[in-house]
């Protein structure tokens, strides 16, 4: 079994995590704009022997999903189609931008550190993994 990667996707920002090699940590990687999301899996895929793909499923308090939904649905299409390989899942992402905000900023980073939109998303990505790997145990 492969590690899993986690994407934090944004429609101007992805989030990455990945897992070491035994799937019991989750460790924030990067942030991608998310033009440039599917060239750098192409080549962060194979290189990291990833065999899961885990992505946030955004919902509401009420349980109902935002817009970004259906975009993520499209990419969960072309993800299959890029790397059918892989196992695709989704995970539960309420309140992980919030989490990952207040994680920052109690980490003693300097406030334009703590103020990064990139550091939240990937911060955000390290949190669905982690979440996930917590479900898989």
């Amino acid at each position: 079994m492969g590690k899993a990667i986690a994407l934090d996707f944004g429609l101007k920002r992805t989030g990455l995590a990945l897992t070491d090699d035994a799937r019991i940590f989750a460790f924030g990687h990067s942030t991608v704009e998310s033009k440039d999301l599917m060239s750098n899996l192409k080549l962060l895929i194979p290189r990291e022997k990833i065999s899961t793909i885990v992505l946030g499923k955004p919902k509401r308090l009420d349980n109902s999903l935002f817009e970004i939904n259906a975009n993520i649905d499209q990419l969960i299409l072309l993800l299959k189609t890029e790397f059918p390989a892989c196992e695709i899942v989704q995970v539960d992402e309420r309140f992980t931008s919030k989490i990952a905000a207040h994680a920052i900023s109690q980490s003693g980073k300097g406030k334009k550190e703590r103020q990064s939109k990139e550091l939240v998303d990937k911060v955000s990505a390290t949190l669905i993994l982690q979440s996930y790997l917590e479900q898989q145990s």
